[in-house]
Order: C-alpha cells, then sequence, then structure tokens
C-alpha cells in the first residue's frame, strides 16, 4: 500500500503546517483591523460617541429646523462655556 508519507514519516514537509497556520491567523487579524476594529480602542468601544454630543445634538436640532439662528447661537456658547472650548481649565465662579 503506498501512502503519502515516506518510510520513516511524513518527512520534512510537516514542518509548513504550523507555518500555513500561522499565516492563516495572521491575515484573519490583519483583515480584522483593517475592517472591523477601526477604532483605537477597538469594537468594544463604550462612552460618548461624537454624534451623541450635546453640541452634535444641538446642531442636528437647527439644521432639522427645530429651533432657529439665535437659539442656536446662544445655546452653543452656554455650551462652548460648560464644555470648555472657549475657556480651557476654567470653570464658572
Amino acid at each position: 500500500m503506498q501512502t503519502l508519507a515516506f518510510d520513516g514519516g511524513p518527512g520534512p514537509w510537516i514542518l509548513f503546517f504550523p507555518l500555513i497556520w500561522a499565516a492563516v491567523v495572521i491575515g484573519v487579524v490583519t483583515f480584522l483591523r483593517r475592517t472591523v476594529w477601526r477604532g483605537r480602542r477597538g469594537p468594544w468601544r463604550t462612552g460618548v460617541s461624537d454624534d451623541k454630543s450635546p453640541i452634535a445634538v444641538l446642531g442636528h436640532r437647527f439644521a432639522a429646523g427645530e429651533i432657529d439662528e439665535d437659539e442656536y447661537w446662544r445655546r452653543l456658547s452656554v455650551l462652548n462655556e460648560e464644555f470648555g472650548r472657549t475657556a480651557k481649565g476654567g470653570g464658572r465662579a
């Protein structure tokens, strides 16, 4: 009966199997990093996203016509004060 192995065993080709599996694992990790895990903290990202920030919500409300321009600028100045964008490190007295 003829087998794929030589007389003494599978031969030096058996060393390629770990290399093939390592290449598959590296390829999967590289694929996931380039597609799914794009954020700094990966897909398990938590916290407030940019779309849910109060300034973004205010912008969406203005764009939808829920508030007028004067109301938008008034509320934006309050939010800028509150979140420290205009006064860095400063708080209200």
